[in-house]
Protein backbone atom coordinates (compact mmCIF):
# COMPACT_ATOMS: atom_id res chain seq x y z
CA UNK A 1 0.00 0.00 0.00
CA UNK A 2 1.40 3.44 -0.63
CA UNK A 3 1.05 6.26 1.44
CA UNK A 4 1.22 9.78 0.52
CA UNK A 5 1.59 12.77 3.51
CA UNK A 6 1.30 15.84 1.89
CA UNK A 7 3.27 18.69 4.25
CA UNK A 8 6.85 18.27 5.55
CA UNK A 9 5.87 19.52 9.46
CA UNK A 10 5.11 18.11 12.90
CA UNK A 11 2.08 16.79 11.71
CA UNK A 12 3.50 15.56 8.74
CA UNK A 13 6.20 13.61 10.45
CA UNK A 14 3.92 12.11 13.34
CA UNK A 15 1.33 10.63 10.90
CA UNK A 16 4.22 9.07 8.44
CA UNK A 17 6.22 7.33 11.55
CA UNK A 18 2.91 6.13 13.03
CA UNK A 19 2.05 4.85 10.07
CA UNK A 20 5.08 2.94 9.34
CA UNK A 21 5.76 1.90 13.25
CA UNK A 22 2.06 0.11 12.97
CA UNK A 23 2.41 -1.25 9.72
CA UNK A 24 6.22 -1.09 8.31
CA UNK A 25 4.99 -2.83 4.78
CA UNK A 26 3.87 0.67 3.75
CA UNK A 27 5.55 2.66 1.41
CA UNK A 28 5.23 5.95 3.28
CA UNK A 29 6.59 9.40 1.23
CA UNK A 30 6.22 12.96 2.58
CA UNK A 31 6.06 15.75 0.09
CA UNK A 32 7.44 19.21 1.59
CA UNK A 33 6.84 22.04 -0.96
CA UNK A 34 9.78 24.00 0.90
CA UNK A 35 13.74 22.78 1.19
CA UNK A 36 13.27 22.90 4.91
CA UNK A 37 11.81 20.38 7.05
CA UNK A 38 9.99 20.72 10.23
CA UNK A 39 10.94 24.67 9.98
CA UNK A 40 7.95 25.56 12.56
CA UNK A 41 9.11 22.83 15.03
CA UNK A 42 12.91 24.30 14.83
CA UNK A 43 11.42 28.13 15.45
CA UNK A 44 8.81 27.32 17.93
CA UNK A 45 9.35 28.22 21.90
CA UNK A 46 11.89 30.94 20.37
CA UNK A 47 13.72 27.65 18.91
CA UNK A 48 13.36 25.76 22.70
CA UNK A 49 9.93 23.78 20.83
CA UNK A 50 7.41 23.94 23.29
CA UNK A 51 5.82 20.36 22.67
CA UNK A 52 3.13 20.25 24.77
CA UNK A 53 1.65 21.34 27.73
CA UNK A 54 1.48 19.40 31.20
CA UNK A 55 -1.77 19.95 32.50
CA UNK A 56 -3.41 17.44 34.64
CA UNK A 57 -6.83 16.82 32.86
CA UNK A 58 -8.31 16.30 29.41
CA UNK A 59 -11.03 18.38 30.28
CA UNK A 60 -8.32 21.00 31.23
CA UNK A 61 -6.20 19.88 27.75
CA UNK A 62 -9.88 20.74 25.98
CA UNK A 63 -10.49 24.12 27.06
CA UNK A 64 -7.45 25.36 25.93
CA UNK A 65 -9.04 25.14 22.34
CA UNK A 66 -10.92 28.35 21.12
CA UNK A 67 -11.82 25.84 18.47
CA UNK A 68 -11.91 21.97 18.21
CA UNK A 69 -11.28 21.45 21.97
CA UNK A 70 -14.67 19.03 21.65
CA UNK A 71 -14.16 17.22 19.17
CA UNK A 72 -10.29 16.38 20.12
CA UNK A 73 -11.89 15.19 23.14
CA UNK A 74 -12.21 11.34 22.27
CA UNK A 75 -8.95 11.98 20.33
CA UNK A 76 -6.96 12.78 23.42
CA UNK A 77 -8.11 9.55 24.98
CA UNK A 78 -6.24 8.05 22.80
CA UNK A 79 -3.39 10.13 22.57
CA UNK A 80 -2.66 13.08 25.12
CA UNK A 81 0.01 15.07 26.30
CA UNK A 82 1.38 12.51 28.59
CA UNK A 83 1.58 9.75 25.26
CA UNK A 84 3.65 12.59 23.62
CA UNK A 85 5.87 13.04 26.66
CA UNK A 86 6.35 9.47 27.22
CA UNK A 87 7.05 8.86 23.36
CA UNK A 88 9.78 11.65 22.74
CA UNK A 89 11.04 10.42 26.21
CA UNK A 90 11.38 7.08 25.02
CA UNK A 91 13.16 7.65 21.81
CA UNK A 92 16.04 9.40 23.68
CA UNK A 93 14.66 13.09 24.17
CA UNK A 94 14.61 13.55 28.16
CA UNK A 95 11.81 16.38 28.87
CA UNK A 96 11.46 19.17 31.32
CA UNK A 97 7.95 20.45 32.64
CA UNK A 98 7.97 24.05 33.62
CA UNK A 99 6.54 25.79 36.56
CA UNK A 100 3.98 27.01 34.27
CA UNK A 101 3.50 23.00 32.55
CA UNK A 102 4.78 24.47 29.29
CA UNK A 103 7.03 21.26 28.43
CA UNK A 104 10.25 21.51 26.34
CA UNK A 105 13.39 19.14 25.95
CA UNK A 106 15.69 19.37 28.41
CA UNK A 107 18.07 20.58 25.76
CA UNK A 108 16.26 23.81 25.96
CA UNK A 109 16.88 23.26 22.17
CA UNK A 110 14.11 22.62 19.21
CA UNK A 111 16.84 20.63 17.30
CA UNK A 112 16.68 17.72 19.93
CA UNK A 113 13.10 17.36 18.74
CA UNK A 114 13.61 17.94 14.85
CA UNK A 115 16.38 15.48 15.26
CA UNK A 116 14.59 12.55 16.86
CA UNK A 117 11.42 12.99 14.73
CA UNK A 118 13.93 13.18 11.40
CA UNK A 119 16.37 10.07 13.35
CA UNK A 120 12.86 7.96 13.28
CA UNK A 121 11.70 8.76 9.96
CA UNK A 122 14.95 7.73 8.65
CA UNK A 123 15.08 4.68 10.86
CA UNK A 124 11.44 2.83 9.41
CA UNK A 125 12.46 3.82 6.27
CA UNK A 126 9.83 6.78 5.42
CA UNK A 127 10.72 8.65 1.97
CA UNK A 128 11.06 12.11 1.51
CA UNK A 129 10.86 14.28 -0.86
CA UNK A 130 11.36 18.04 -0.49
CA UNK A 131 10.83 20.73 -3.32
CA UNK A 132 7.78 19.05 -4.38
CA UNK A 133 4.35 21.68 -3.41
CA UNK A 134 1.03 19.91 -4.19
CA UNK A 135 -2.09 21.56 -5.57
CA UNK A 136 -4.62 19.05 -6.37
CA UNK A 137 -5.67 15.70 -5.29
CA UNK A 138 -8.25 13.92 -7.91
CA UNK A 139 -9.87 10.52 -7.38
CA UNK A 140 -8.82 8.03 -10.07
CA UNK A 141 -10.60 5.09 -9.44
CA UNK A 142 -13.82 5.54 -8.20
CA UNK A 143 -15.15 2.37 -6.64
CA UNK A 144 -15.87 1.10 -3.04
CA UNK A 145 -12.25 1.71 -2.29
CA UNK A 146 -11.00 4.69 -5.08
CA UNK A 147 -7.62 5.61 -5.22
CA UNK A 148 -6.28 9.59 -5.44
CA UNK A 149 -3.86 10.75 -7.45
CA UNK A 150 -1.92 14.50 -6.43
CA UNK A 151 -0.94 17.08 -8.90
CA UNK A 152 2.30 18.87 -8.38
CA UNK A 153 2.76 22.79 -8.77
CA UNK A 154 5.71 22.11 -10.88
CA UNK A 155 4.01 21.22 -14.30
CA UNK A 156 6.86 19.12 -15.07
CA UNK A 157 6.87 16.93 -12.16
CA UNK A 158 4.81 14.05 -13.29
CA UNK A 159 1.60 13.13 -10.78
CA UNK A 160 1.60 10.65 -8.55
CA UNK A 161 -1.44 8.06 -7.15
CA UNK A 162 -1.62 6.50 -4.07
CA UNK A 163 -3.95 4.03 -2.14
CA UNK A 164 -4.19 6.49 0.88
CA UNK A 165 -3.25 10.42 1.60
CA UNK A 166 -2.63 12.29 4.60
CA UNK A 167 -3.04 16.46 4.16
CA UNK A 168 -0.84 18.13 6.81
CA UNK A 169 -0.25 21.11 5.02
CA UNK A 170 -0.40 23.72 8.46
CA UNK A 171 -2.81 26.90 8.44
CA UNK A 172 -2.88 28.87 5.60
CA UNK A 173 -2.79 32.96 5.70
CA UNK A 174 -5.68 33.26 3.34
CA UNK A 175 -8.36 31.13 1.58
CA UNK A 176 -7.25 30.63 -1.64
CA UNK A 177 -3.94 28.62 0.12
CA UNK A 178 -6.86 25.93 0.64
CA UNK A 179 -8.46 26.34 -2.92
CA UNK A 180 -6.93 23.05 -4.10
CA UNK A 181 -9.03 20.90 -0.88
CA UNK A 182 -12.23 22.93 -1.62
CA UNK A 183 -12.27 21.47 -5.16
CA UNK A 184 -12.48 18.03 -3.49
CA UNK A 185 -15.77 18.92 -1.87
CA UNK A 186 -14.24 20.25 1.56
CA UNK A 187 -16.07 23.35 3.36
CA UNK A 188 -12.96 25.75 4.64
CA UNK A 189 -13.88 27.93 7.39
CA UNK A 190 -11.93 31.70 6.46
CA UNK A 191 -8.78 31.67 7.94
CA UNK A 192 -7.67 34.27 10.13
CA UNK A 193 -4.66 35.37 12.72
CA UNK A 194 -4.96 34.25 15.86
CA UNK A 195 -1.91 34.66 18.90
CA UNK A 196 -1.13 38.01 17.74
CA UNK A 197 0.05 40.99 20.05
CA UNK A 198 -1.42 44.38 19.92
CA UNK A 199 -0.57 47.81 18.85
CA UNK A 200 -1.85 50.35 21.57
CA UNK A 201 -2.43 53.87 20.78
CA UNK A 202 -0.78 54.62 24.33
CA UNK A 203 2.69 56.36 23.53
CA UNK A 204 3.13 56.29 27.15
CA UNK A 205 2.26 53.28 28.00
CA UNK A 206 4.74 52.05 24.94
CA UNK A 207 7.99 54.20 26.91
CA UNK A 208 7.40 51.33 29.38
CA UNK A 209 8.40 48.56 27.23
CA UNK A 210 10.23 45.59 28.73
CA UNK A 211 7.82 45.69 31.85
CA UNK A 212 6.02 42.43 32.68
CA UNK A 213 3.21 42.02 35.10
CA UNK A 214 3.42 38.78 35.97
CA UNK A 215 -0.47 38.20 36.81
CA UNK A 216 -3.07 40.54 35.04
CA UNK A 217 -6.63 39.63 33.33
CA UNK A 218 -7.04 41.68 30.16
CA UNK A 219 -11.10 42.05 27.98
CA UNK A 220 -11.92 42.91 24.89
CA UNK A 221 -14.81 46.09 25.51
CA UNK A 222 -18.31 45.08 24.97
CA UNK A 223 -18.42 41.53 25.14
CA UNK A 224 -17.02 38.39 27.54
CA UNK A 225 -14.21 37.76 26.04
CA UNK A 226 -11.31 37.77 28.54
CA UNK A 227 -7.60 36.15 29.81
CA UNK A 228 -5.17 35.94 32.72
CA UNK A 229 -1.82 35.85 32.56
CA UNK A 230 1.42 37.47 32.46
CA UNK A 231 1.37 41.10 30.18
CA UNK A 232 4.49 42.01 28.58
CA UNK A 233 4.34 45.69 27.36
CA UNK A 234 6.30 46.11 24.02
CA UNK A 235 7.43 49.33 22.21
CA UNK A 236 4.22 48.23 19.83
CA UNK A 237 2.11 48.33 22.61
CA UNK A 238 0.92 44.84 24.50
CA UNK A 239 1.92 40.95 24.26
CA UNK A 240 2.60 38.20 26.77
CA UNK A 241 0.62 35.28 27.52
CA UNK A 242 -2.56 36.92 28.40
CA UNK A 243 -2.68 39.10 25.02
CA UNK A 244 -1.64 36.65 22.90
CA UNK A 245 -4.58 34.31 24.89
CA UNK A 246 -7.24 36.74 24.40
CA UNK A 247 -6.21 36.91 20.62
CA UNK A 248 -7.03 33.50 20.24
CA UNK A 249 -10.01 33.89 22.16
CA UNK A 250 -11.75 36.79 19.91
CA UNK A 251 -9.65 35.73 16.50
CA UNK A 252 -12.89 35.62 14.48
CA UNK A 253 -14.16 39.27 16.51
CA UNK A 254 -11.21 41.14 16.09
CA UNK A 255 -10.76 40.37 12.44
CA UNK A 256 -14.21 41.23 11.51
CA UNK A 257 -13.73 44.60 13.75
CA UNK A 258 -10.24 45.29 11.48
CA UNK A 259 -8.12 45.05 14.40
CA UNK A 260 -10.04 48.29 15.52
CA UNK A 261 -11.14 48.14 19.44
CA UNK A 262 -10.67 48.68 23.08
CA UNK A 263 -9.31 46.66 25.96
CA UNK A 264 -9.61 46.99 29.68
CA UNK A 265 -6.96 45.58 31.73
CA UNK A 266 -6.76 44.72 35.40
CA UNK A 267 -3.14 45.39 36.50
CA UNK A 268 -3.46 43.48 39.57
CA UNK A 269 -6.09 40.85 38.38
CA UNK A 270 -8.72 41.54 41.65
CA UNK A 271 -12.56 41.03 40.33
CA UNK A 272 -13.65 42.29 44.00
CA UNK A 273 -13.35 46.02 43.79
CA UNK A 274 -14.20 46.24 47.72
CA UNK A 275 -10.97 44.01 48.70
CA UNK A 276 -9.03 46.53 46.84
CA UNK A 277 -10.48 49.51 47.98
CA UNK A 278 -9.99 47.96 51.61
CA UNK A 279 -6.62 47.38 50.98
CA UNK A 280 -5.67 50.74 49.66
CA UNK A 281 -7.19 52.06 52.72
CA UNK A 282 -5.11 49.75 54.86
CA UNK A 283 -2.03 51.07 53.09
CA UNK A 284 -2.81 54.75 53.65
CA UNK A 285 -3.21 53.89 57.24
CA UNK A 286 0.37 51.61 57.16
CA UNK A 287 1.77 54.57 55.91
CA UNK A 288 0.67 57.22 55.90
CA UNK A 289 3.38 59.64 56.13
CA UNK A 290 5.03 57.85 53.34
CA UNK A 291 5.26 58.57 49.31
CA UNK A 292 3.16 57.30 46.71
CA UNK A 293 6.21 56.15 45.15
CA UNK A 294 7.86 54.09 48.14
CA UNK A 295 4.97 51.86 48.52
CA UNK A 296 3.75 49.88 45.42
CA UNK A 297 0.21 48.38 45.60
CA UNK A 298 0.40 44.53 44.71
CA UNK A 299 4.20 44.90 44.24
CA UNK A 300 3.62 46.17 40.70
CA UNK A 301 6.80 46.86 38.57
CA UNK A 302 7.73 50.76 39.66
CA UNK A 303 7.79 51.87 36.20
CA UNK A 304 4.00 51.03 35.75
CA UNK A 305 3.43 52.52 39.32
CA UNK A 306 4.57 55.70 38.77
CA UNK A 307 2.81 55.68 34.74
CA UNK A 308 -0.75 54.30 37.07
CA UNK A 309 -0.32 57.71 39.30
CA UNK A 310 0.64 60.12 36.37
CA UNK A 311 -3.00 58.33 34.64
CA UNK A 312 -5.05 59.15 37.90
CA UNK A 313 -3.33 62.56 37.73
CA UNK A 314 -1.46 61.93 41.29
CA UNK A 315 2.42 62.81 41.77
CA UNK A 316 4.90 60.32 42.68
CA UNK A 317 5.82 62.39 45.53
CA UNK A 318 2.40 62.75 47.56
CA UNK A 319 1.94 61.62 50.64
CA UNK A 320 -0.58 58.42 51.28
CA UNK A 321 -2.47 60.33 54.07
CA UNK A 322 -3.10 63.17 51.32
CA UNK A 323 -5.48 61.01 49.22
CA UNK A 324 -8.66 62.42 49.15
CA UNK A 325 -11.99 60.11 48.17
CA UNK A 326 -11.69 60.61 44.71
CA UNK A 327 -8.51 59.79 43.95
CA UNK A 328 -8.53 56.49 46.05
CA UNK A 329 -11.57 55.71 43.57
CA UNK A 330 -9.66 56.68 40.91
CA UNK A 331 -7.22 54.98 41.84
CA UNK A 332 -9.06 51.33 42.30
CA UNK A 333 -10.39 52.08 39.20
CA UNK A 334 -7.16 52.60 37.03
CA UNK A 335 -5.56 49.22 39.26
CA UNK A 336 -8.52 46.92 37.87
CA UNK A 337 -10.48 48.24 34.80
CA UNK A 338 -8.14 50.78 32.84
CA UNK A 339 -8.84 51.05 29.26
CA UNK A 340 -6.91 51.60 26.21
CA UNK A 341 -7.05 51.60 22.09
CA UNK A 342 -6.23 49.19 19.69
CA UNK A 343 -5.20 49.73 16.48
CA UNK A 344 -3.81 46.42 14.81
CA UNK A 345 -1.71 43.76 15.50
CA UNK A 346 1.50 42.18 15.70
CA UNK A 347 1.73 38.73 13.95
CA UNK A 348 5.02 36.92 14.12
CA UNK A 349 5.08 36.02 10.51
CA UNK A 350 7.46 32.44 11.10
CA UNK A 351 5.21 30.76 13.60
CA UNK A 352 1.95 32.34 12.54
CA UNK A 353 -1.28 30.14 13.88
CA UNK A 354 -4.65 30.61 12.08
CA UNK A 355 -8.10 30.39 13.47
CA UNK A 356 -9.58 28.35 10.12
CA UNK A 357 -9.11 25.37 7.67
CA UNK A 358 -11.17 22.61 6.39
CA UNK A 359 -14.41 22.23 8.79
CA UNK A 360 -14.23 19.94 11.44
CA UNK A 361 -17.80 19.05 10.18
CA UNK A 362 -15.95 17.02 7.51
CA UNK A 363 -13.91 14.77 9.41
CA UNK A 364 -14.16 11.74 11.76
CA UNK A 365 -12.01 12.50 14.65
CA UNK A 366 -12.61 8.29 15.39
CA UNK A 367 -10.21 8.17 12.21
CA UNK A 368 -9.03 11.95 10.93
CA UNK A 369 -10.67 10.61 7.35
CA UNK A 370 -12.85 12.90 5.27
CA UNK A 371 -16.27 12.58 5.19
CA UNK A 372 -16.30 13.87 1.81
CA UNK A 373 -13.48 12.10 -0.34
CA UNK A 374 -12.84 8.38 0.92
CA UNK A 375 -9.13 7.75 2.08
CA UNK A 376 -8.10 11.12 2.11
CA UNK A 377 -6.92 12.29 5.68
CA UNK A 378 -6.42 15.53 7.74
CA UNK A 379 -4.03 16.37 10.47
CA UNK A 380 -2.57 19.56 12.47
CA UNK A 381 -2.90 23.06 11.78
CA UNK A 382 -4.83 22.92 8.19
CA UNK A 383 -7.90 22.16 10.42
CA UNK A 384 -10.14 24.41 11.69
CA UNK A 385 -8.28 23.74 15.24
CA UNK A 386 -6.41 26.06 17.23
CA UNK A 387 -5.33 26.65 20.82
CA UNK A 388 -3.98 29.94 23.25
CA UNK A 389 -0.14 29.67 23.85
CA UNK A 390 1.32 26.78 26.16
CA UNK A 391 2.06 24.39 23.62
CA UNK A 392 -1.37 23.00 22.41
CA UNK A 393 -1.03 24.06 18.82
CA UNK A 394 1.91 21.22 18.69
CA UNK A 395 -0.20 18.56 21.08
CA UNK A 396 -3.24 18.85 18.38
CA UNK A 397 -0.77 17.99 15.69
CA UNK A 398 0.67 14.99 17.33
CA UNK A 399 -2.70 13.90 18.09
CA UNK A 400 -4.34 13.96 15.46
CA UNK A 401 -1.31 12.58 13.22
CA UNK A 402 -0.93 9.70 15.52
CA UNK A 403 -5.15 8.79 14.78
CA UNK A 404 -4.87 9.26 11.09
CA UNK A 405 -1.48 7.03 10.91
CA UNK A 406 -2.93 4.99 13.27
CA UNK A 407 -5.90 4.49 11.01
CA UNK A 408 -4.64 4.06 7.26
CA UNK A 409 -4.82 -0.09 7.55
CA UNK A 410 -7.80 -0.62 9.50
Amino acid sequence: MKIGVIGGGAAGFFAAITAKERNPELEVIIYEKTPKLLSKVKISGGGRCNLTNGCKTIDELCSAYPRGGRQLKKGFMRFDNFNTIEWFESRGVPLVIQDDNCVFPQSQDSQSIVDCLLNEADKLGVIINRGKGVNSIAVVDDNNNPKLMIGFLDPKQKSEIFDKIIVTTGGSPQKKGLDWLEQCGHTIVEPVPSLFSFNVSDGALKKLMGVVVEECSVAIQGTKIKSTGALLITHWGASGPAILKLSSYGARLLYQNSYNFNININWINRVDNLSVLDYITKTINENPGKQLLSVRPYFLPQRLWIYLLERCELTPDKRWAELGKKSINRLVNILTNDSYHVKGKNTFSEEYVTCGGVSLNNIDFNTMESKVCKNLYFAGEVLDIDAITGGYNLQAAWTTAYIAGSSLCK
